[in-house]
């Protein structure tokens, strides 16, 4: 096993093992509403420069956004953004993407309401359709994020 030693550069806390190379900080993201419910789970755990997100139901509160695919995407959407955004990132800062749906034939549906929270960046993606979602869910959405540089 490697030996570490720990230094505070800029405020963070990183483990620099003796050879050199710095090993990125795992930090756990639970906000005080998922902490609360006692679900299992981080909403986002960032490594490094990487940000992961748990996948996002189109939850209000502990309710489905009502209407099927089409609002629950953009409520989906609109959770994902909300994560990003208290990291300081945003939709354009996501490099992956894997889409869940409870039924493939809403796939052009739901690429309608997620084409209008990107631009022309969009983030590499996967889908898999018929899959039986937690809550009866018709979509859900799990994606990873990256910091860079901004010119």
């Amino acid at each position: 096993m490697r030996t570490l030693w720990m230094a505070l550069i800029a405020g963070m806390l990183i483990a620099v093992p003796r050879s050199g190379l710095v090993e990125p900080v795992v930090e756990f993201h639970r906000s005080p509403g998922m902490a609360a419910a006692g679900f299992p789970l981080s909403e986002a755990v960032r490594v490094g420069d990487t940000l992961y997100l748990s996948g996002q139901l189109g939850t209000t509160g502990r309710e489905l956004a009502p209407g099927g695919i089409g609002p629950e995407t953009r409520q989906t959407m609109l959770n994902i953004g909300r994560i990003l955004e208290q990291h300081g990132l945003g939709f354009s800062d996501l490099v992956r993407c894997i889409i869940f749906l409870a039924d493939i034939d809403e796939w052009p549906a739901f690429n309608e309401v997620y084409r209008e929270f990107f631009d022309e960046s969009f983030p590499a993606r996967s889908a898999v359709g018929g899959v039986e979602l937690v809550r009866g869910a018709r979509v859900e959405v799990d994606c990873i994020a990256a910091w860079r540089p901004r010119h």
